[in-house]
């Protein structure tokens, strides 16, 4: 896990800072919110936005509130909630329901479509520095944004839209998303420009093609990605596994920081390789991963 763990705003948020696996649920469906909490994800996404239809919003969010009382505080604090998008007419409802929930607890909220800092300004203002954001970038008017989104007030990770943005630039990615390449890279780096927590992949849409979300995820983590959007509970342990460092990676950076403290700090060999700063930061990351992991 790269990223400031230690800021002041990723400090009364832990849980979902180093969360890998973030699952969707229905908010129309708080009969699954306790079977999402046991799935074995770090954390879960109640929908009130693509998973509900127009006219069940209202609903939506009556179903929610009623079943609002029934978390605990630690499952507060694997809890997000994704509202509909700003340009919607729905926006006004949700945020007026947000922010009662906040008041009960709610710890995090996605923000789909984003692409105006102005937007999540807002959102902070009105939610309070209780509740941190997470915008979903899912436009090319996103991706121009993504800088100002990153650095935005009370943005602890960005979220990376890959069927969103595939629409809506009109491509046609093959399963490898060779295309989104450059896409993910600027998330990735507009996030560490931003010093915020490492970003979250899009989903894999197809539940039955094991390889290929093994595949997808370890492509996230190769990129610089943190965590995974899952659409379904049986993604979550491979997501969790390819998030998480191996035995040998631990394994290497324990003998890293093992041999810098005996060498007195400074450059120092291991295994026939240079270990300077970024190697040791490398290690201490992984270290930090692994105990977040088990946490």
């Amino acid at each position: 896990m790269t990223g400031n763990l230690n800021s002041p705003l990723t400090a009364p948020f832990g849980t979902l800072a180093a969360a890998r696996s973030f699952l969707f649920v229905p908010a129309t469906r708080p009969e699954r919110f306790a079977k999402a909490l046991e799935s074995g994800a770090d954390a879960i996404i109640i929908d009130l936005e693509d998973a509900v239809a127009p006219r069940d919003k209202n609903s939506a969010r009556d179903r929610l509130a009623d079943a609002f009382e029934q978390f605990t505080l630690t499952d507060l604090d694997r809890l997000v909630v994704r509202m509909n998008a700003s340009a919607t007419p729905w926006m006004d409802a949700d945020l007026k329901f947000l922010r009662e929930l906040v008041t009960q607890g709610l710890r995090a909220v996605m923000l789909p479509k984003a692409d105006s800092a102005v937007v999540l300004q807002h959102l902070a203002l009105s939610l309070g520095p209780s509740c941190a954001l997470l915008p979903l970038l899912e436009s090319l008017a996103g991706l121009d944004a993504v800088d100002a989104l990153a650095s935005a007030p009370q943005v602890l990770r960005l979220t990376f839209g890959n069927l969103d943005f595939q629409a809506d630039l009109g491509l046609a990615c093959g399963s490898d998303e060779a295309e989104l390449v450059p896409v993910r890279l600027a998330v990735v780096m507009a996030a560490r420009r931003a010093g915020i927590v490492t970003s979250i992949d899009g989903v894999t849409i197809d539940t039955r093609d094991n390889m290929q979300l093994q595949t997808d995820t370890s492509r996230s983590r190769r990129a610089g990605f943190g965590a995974k959007l899952c659409i379904h509970p049986l993604q979550v342990a491979v997501v969790n596994s390819a998030f998480s460092p191996s035995g040998a990676e631990l394994d290497w950076a324990r003998r890293v920081l093992a041999a810098v403290e005996a060498a007195g700090g400074g450059v120092v060999s291991l295994d026939g390789r240079m270990v300077d700063g970024p190697v040791v930061r490398l290690a201490q990351r992984t270290l930090v991963q692994s105990r977040n992991k088990d946490a």
